[in-house]
């Protein structure tokens, strides 16, 4: 099947230019809509080209990971107010049970059955997602001594 047949709205995820220059944060905000775009397609060309556009995406990502984070991008990352909260994984134990089930399953198996795939998209979406929101999250907050790291004050708390 051609990309021609792909809908519009596919297509256009597939073709957001990315490649190893694309900011971090924009990454993970690519990333996010292609899992999404993966939880809402039963077509398997579409999903298969999310997958593969997916893949690519987290495969440029992933380099970067230890990279020192650039200049224009610290500002954004920086708040006045410790946030509320932080980026959780918390499946319910019904999705968590069915994860887990479904990765033994297909690690035993060693295939995909059509009852595994809708549960593992999930699983992709919610871990994708969390991670997009981890590496979106604020890092440095302004105090009346200066920028600190979050994870500074919050080892001080600890302390």
């Amino acid at each position: 099947m051609s990309m021609a047949t792909i809908p519009t709205q596919t297509h256009a995820l597939l073709s957001i230019p990315v490649d190893s220059t694309t900011d971090f944060t924009v990454l993970a905000g690519h990333c996010e809509n292609l899992a999404d775009a993966l939880l809402h397609r039963d077509e398997p060309a579409s999903r298969q080209a999310l997958c593969r556009r997916l893949a690519y995406c987290l495969g440029q990502l992933r380099p970067t990971l230890d990279d020192a984070i650039p200049p224009h991008l610290i500002e954004s990352l920086t708040v006045d107010e410790r946030p509320m909260n932080s980026p959780r994984f918390e499946p319910d134990a019904d999705l968590l049970c069915g994860y887990t089930h479904a990765l033994a399953r297909l690690l035993t198996e060693r295939t995909l059955s059509a009852e595994m795939e809708p549960i593992l998209t999930g699983l992709l979406f919610d871990l994708v997602s969390y991670f997009a929101d981890e590496l979106r999250a604020p890092r440095w907050i302004r105090t009346a001594d200066g920028v600190k790291f979050i994870e500074e004050l919050d080892m001080v708390k600890e302390n």
